[in-house]
Formats: C-alpha cells, sequence, structure tokens
C-alpha cells in the first residue's frame, strides 16, 4: 500500500484559499499526480486543501471524500513565551521545547501541564483513530506499533491536508513524538510526502517514508519553493520570524 500526503499550496489564511502562487503550484501538482495510479483521495474540510485537491480532481475526473479529522491541528497553548495569547501547539520557540525531555518520548509529549491544559491529547487521539480507520478499511489494522495485515495490497490513497496535521499523522504512524517533527522538519506548500507498507513477514507490516516534502513538480516548471513553513535562517534576515 502507498500513502501519498499532499499539504495545500501557498495559502491565503485570511480567506482560506490559496494565493496567486498557490493556484500556479496546485496545477503543477495535479500535472503530476495525474500520472499517478490513485486508489482513492481524501481531503480536509478546510478551502485551501479543498481548492488545491480541485485542480488534481479535475484534470483525473474523480472526487475525493472529506474527512474532518484532517483539517489542521487546532488545539492551542499558553506558550511559554506568550502567556497572555494562546497559539498552536506546533509552533514553539526551539529553546522553550528542547530543553524538556519529555517532549522527545512518544507515550509522554502530551503530559506537560501546558499539554493537558490545551486538550492536545484529545485532539491528537481523534487524528489518531481517523486515520487507523482509514488503514484498516485499506486492509491494515493498527495494532500497537505494528500492523497486521487483513488485505496485502497495492492501493493508492491521496490525502490533501496540512502540515500540523500531517506531523501528527507521521507521528503516529511511525510511533515517535510530534514534537522534532513539528519542528525539524518543513513541508513547504504543495509538497508531497510517500509511504509505502513494507511487508517481511506474512501478515504484518509497518510503513516507511521513500520521500518527504518532495517539490520535483515545481522544480521541473522553474518554480521557486514558497517561503512558507519556513523562518529566517540568521537572525538578522529580514525574513519571517
Amino acid at each position: 500500500m502507498r500513502i501519498i500526503i499532499v499539504r495545500h499550496g501557498d495559502p491565503d489564511y485570511v480567506n482560506d484559499t490559496l494565493t496567486e502562487k498557490g493556484w500556479r503550484e496546485a496545477e503543477m501538482l495535479a500535472e503530476r499526480l495525474a500520472k499517478t495510479e490513485v486508489t482513492d483521495f481524501y481531503v480536509s474540510p478546510y478551502g485551501r486543501a479543498k481548492d488545491t485537491a480541485s485542480c488534481t480532481l479535475q484534470k483525473m475526473d474523480r472526487k475525493a471524500e472529506t474527512l474532518e479529522w484532517m483539517r489542521e491541528f487546532e488545539p492551542r497553548i499558553h506558550r511559554p513565551d506568550r502567556a497572555l495569547r494562546k497559539t498552536r501547539v506546533w509552533d514553539w520557540l526551539p529553546a522553550d521545547w528542547t530543553g524538556r525531555d519529555h517532549f522527545y518520548e512518544y507515550d509522554h509529549w502530551c503530559d506537560d501541564p501546558l499539554m493537558r491544559q490545551g486538550h492536545v491529547r484529545e485532539e491528537y487521539d481523534k487524528v489518531c483513530q481517523g486515520l487507523d480507520a482509514l488503514l484498516a478499511k485499506h486492509g491494515y489494522v493498527h495494532e500497537g506499533r505494528i500492523f497486521r495485515v487483513t488485505r496485502s495490497n497495492h492501493d493508492t490513497v491521496c490525502l490533501f491536508c496540512h502540515f500540523g496535521v500531517e506531523m501528527v499523522m507521521l507521528s503516529h504512524i511511525l510511533q515517535i513524538s510530534p514534537m522534532p517533527l513539528w519542528h525539524g522538519f518543513a513541508a513547504s506548500p504543495s509538497s508531497v510526502t510517500v509511504l509505502y507498507s513494507e511487508e517481511r513477514r506474512e501478515g504484518t507490516a509497518i510503513f516507511r517514508i521513500r520521500q518527504f516534502g518532495d517539490l520535483s513538480h515545481l522544480y521541473m516548471h522553474g518554480e521557486e519553493p514558497s517561503f512558507a513553513a519556513r523562518y529566517a535562517e540568521c537572525f538578522e534576515d529580514e525574513t519571517l520570524h
């Protein structure tokens, strides 16, 4: 089985759609995905993800199932440096989370008092349950740290969603804390991440990432990646902090 996770194109967050650049990215992405044999398409209920998917779906004359749990991962907390205003759980300053060892542990990252106050575990579990149901539908039942194979297959599912929830899905599949993923990886707009099932013993499987954040569909058209999902390379840079 193959899982393709696509982050939406360059976003217009105010209007929950795509910028002019984002639409170009979505068209280039559609050209790429149209060459892929996809079993099922799934999409977040948010406009920017639906708009990104629309180019591919129209080109392939297909439809996608909207899944509520694939919306952006929205829990908010009182981040240490912003105690008066809640911010997204997946955007911390490095020095404020790297010193807390439990953030690196899959079983304990949600035990932090700030996570409990933000009811992060409950929202994380909703995503995990939704993903598990989708994979079980395609023959891979999540049991602990491995998958029981009920129907070995070469299905390809394509998910159009968002950065925060993408890292939650990878965290659950790989059984690692999402904190290093949220803060150590940058999935640019319209980027493609691909996982394959790996069945080395009959009846059991894991998933292995073959590509992460791939943007080859942009490069082949000479389109520069969006700066979204990145921060200043040097503090003095006139870029997003």
